[in-house]
């Protein structure tokens, strides 16, 4: 369960709740519940593919990362957010009246939506 957390970027609380409500399916091993690497890919598609649930508005982006916010640093104009999605640390600066009245703070699940011109892409040392 607790790896399966770290995969989906949530506590291991959140999926116990969503096993014990029948959105994530587990098996017993022993004395432990297990998520198979199937259910927790099909799962992570499902939460991919509408992590803001039916009033989510339409939109052209397409890299979406849903996740929990870390830390949120907010001056007088600017609040710098930083969301954890499964093992990828995302940060964007927007405006302290949008973090605001988002409520943004550590904890919350929120999802980054990037629709960028320039993507770097490195290969790895």
């Amino acid at each position: 369960m607790s790896e399966a957390a770290r995969l989906l970027g949530v506590s291991d609380d959140t999926v116990r709740r969503w096993a014990d409500h029948g959105r994530l399916t587990t098996i017993q091993d022993g004395y432990r519940r297990v998520v198979e690497g199937a259910e927790l890919a099909r799962f992570a598609q499902e939460l991919a593919a509408d992590p803001g649930g039916e009033s989510r508005s339409r939109e052209s982006a397409r890299n979406r990362f849903t996740g929990l916010v870390t830390k949120v640093t907010k001056d007088t104009v600017m609040a710098q957010v930083e969301l954890q999605a499964g093992p990828f640390r995302v940060v964007s600066l927007i405006s302290r009246e949008a973090a605001d009245e988002l409520a943004l703070e550590p904890g919350v699940l929120a999802v980054a939506s990037i629709k960028a011109t320039n993507v770097v892409i490195e290969l790895p040392r």
